[in-house]
């Protein structure tokens, strides 16, 4: 149930309607998932569709900047539709992040032509997010199912478009996706924990946050099929560039030009996993701060996010503060849900940085390795990945500092006493 109002003998201490997820687009059934994405735009864009679905054989041929350079300029104003929006900011971002590493990180570019640039940017400024590949792109609006009646499972989903990486890609975007879906019961509970600590039940709240733990339990196993469906020399070495931006990355220092829309050059973070609104939407809950630096980076994070998901982290932030109600009550079992919810959201951190051990940091001193043995080592994928990008992540991050420091914050939530009684690290 989503909605627990307070009961009649119990006056609510502020007149407020209770909290819901109605006006924040969140699907009942997919939670931040956009619903049913288009797979094709009016037949006016098919230029875009052309070349958009072709950006990975273009980008090894070394056509792609060519075919894009050809490409007419069309006016974005016959996008109506939100879901018309979505699939051209999906279809504009593949080929931007194409065009500008098509031959790595030596040869960028400064400037993207005016005819990608100048739809690419009125898009965005429609939607509300950034003219690059965002998670909300990539991950929240690039899929289909195979079998439209079947399961929404890795066998039956189906990318709309790519980027260099052959089934990695696939695995990386669909398994990130499966992630966000374990997640839409605890997105679910998130009104019940609100209006419940409003209204002081604390056997509501209790429950509501054993709901929510066993879907980040969830979203932990879902998160282990990455392993199965991405190989970790193809991530770091062919796909990963086509995921990283033009902000805090050495190999565009400047920046990039979208000509037709200003003379400056401005910088954006590639996708990045702090994008999805899932974790902002725990930390608010469950009452864990960041530092100066990490929480810089994360509320920067927000600005990547469709508005309506950034609004609802915010308002979240805004409720009665979730850990002080927790620590006003003589409830055994709320302090158990409430010490069981951030132990959950700490594992499934511990094990994101075991994930990205696996992806960046080994081959990443394997890649080093490789080339001190032979500098002109061209055989081996995991060589000719991008030298400024070893301790980074897409989003721009010094990774794994960042990632431990989050980490240790989200432990820093757990109720004193509590944290006495837990050997996480």
């Amino acid at each position: 149930m989503l909605l627990n109002s307070c009961s009649a003998h119990s006056a609510p201490p502020e007149p407020k309607a209770p909290f819901s997820l109605d006006s924040y687009h969140v699907s009942e059934e997919l939670g931040f998932i956009l619903s049913e994405p288009l797979r094709e735009l009016p037949p006016y864009y098919q230029p875009w569709m052309d070349i958009a679905l072709r950006v990975p054989e273009l980008v090894l041929s070394h056509e792609l900047r060519s075919h894009i350079h050809k490409m007419p300029l069309l006016s974005s104003s016959s996008l109506q539709k939100y879901r018309e929006l979505r699939l051209a900011h999906l279809t504009l971002s593949v080929m931007t992040m194409g065009y500008v590493w098509q031959e790595g990180e030596n040869d960028t570019v400064e400037v993207l032509p005016c005819n990608l640039a100048v739809p690419f940017w009125e898009v965005s400024q429609r939607l509300g997010i950034p003219p690059i590949l965002t998670h909300s792109d990539g991950v929240l609006a690039n899929w289909r199912k195979r079998d439209p009646e079947g399961p929404f499972d890795m066998e039956n989903l189906q990318l709309l478009v790519s980027v260099p990486g052959g089934n990695s890609v696939r695995g990386f975007f669909m398994v990130t996706l499966l992630v966000e879906l374990a997640a839409v019961p605890a997105l679910r509970s998130i009104p019940t924990v609100i209006n419940g600590v409003r209204c002081r039940d604390t056997e509501a709240v209790a429950t509501a946050l054993e709901d929510i733990s066993q879907s980040i339990q969830d979203m932990t196993d879902t998160f282990k099929l990455m392993q199965v469906h991405v190989e970790p020399s193809v991530f770091y070495g062919i796909m990963r560039i086509y995921l990283s931006g033009w902000k805090d990355n050495p190999s565009m220092p400047k920046g990039l030009v979208y000509e037709g829309v200003g003379t400056e050059a401005m910088e954006f973070s590639g996708g990045s996993a702090a994008q999805s609104s899932l974790l902002h939407c725990f930390d608010e809950l469950l009452g864990v701060k960041h530092d100066e630096k990490s929480g810089a980076f994360l509320t920067r994070m927000r600005n990547y996010m469709p508005p309506a998901h950034k609004q609802l982290i915010q308002d979240i932030s805004l409720q009665p503060p979730l850990r002080s109600f927790v620590q006003q009550q003589a409830s055994e079992h709320l302090n158990r849900a409430f010490h069981l919810c951030v132990t959950k959201l700490l594992a499934l951190r511990s094990y994101h940085i075991n994930v990205v051990s696996r992806y960046i940091t080994v081959p990443s001193a394997r890649a080093r390795q490789l080339c001190k043995q032979n500098p002109d080592l061209e055989g081996q994928i995991i060589s000719r990945a991008p030298k400024a990008l070893e301790e980074r992540g897409t989003g721009g991050s010094g990774i794994m500092s960042f990632l431990k420091t989050v980490r240790d914050q989200t432990k820093d939530a757990l109720l004193p006493e509590k944290n006495k009684e837990t050997n996480l690290t």
